[in-house]
């Protein structure tokens, strides 16, 4: 009778630790959904900033012309605040974003237009919007908070 007890005790024993490994493992995966989910919503923020540049640049026609369009964005995507940034080098500008207040290196949207792009908005901060121009054919696109 002695020698029951072990083995119960050591099957007790297993079947917590097979527990705790499905737990963990389950908890992993939905961190890391939630995280891809948390970069898809940010991607979607990136490009809807790209959509409504194209936009304003397209209805910047004359010289002289100044067009201000607020954003709907959200105010966090999960629990994060995030941030924004239009760039531009000499051959295209882009829409760049992360979370916190800082941006990627990397560019994360292209705008397919020769402007002047700059700017940058974290949100929490105000109410984003663009504000584009023309000064002797040159189209400027800033972007901004309230």
């Amino acid at each position: 009778m002695v020698t029951i007890i072990p083995s119960y005790v050591y099957s007790i024993f297993a079947a917590l630790i097979v527990g705790t490994i499905i737990v963990s493992s389950c908890s992993l995966s939905m961190v890391n959904i939630r995280t891809e989910a948390e970069n898809q919503q940010l991607a979607n923020v990136d490009q809807y900033v790209a959509a409504q540049s194209l936009n304003l640049i397209a209805q910047v026609t004359e010289d002289g012309q100044n067009i201000t369009q607020f954003l709907d964005l959200p105010s966090q995507i999960g629990n994060q605040e995030y941030s924004l940034c239009l760039a531009n080098d000499s051959y295209s500008a882009w829409v760049g974003s992360g979370f916190g207040t800082t941006v990627q290196d990397q560019p994360q949207i292209w705008i397919p237009a020769q402007i002047d792009a700059s700017g940058t908005f974290t949100s929490g901060w105000g109410r984003p919007f663009l504000q584009c121009n023309c000064e002797n054919q040159t189209v400027t696109l800033k972007l901004s908070s309230e």
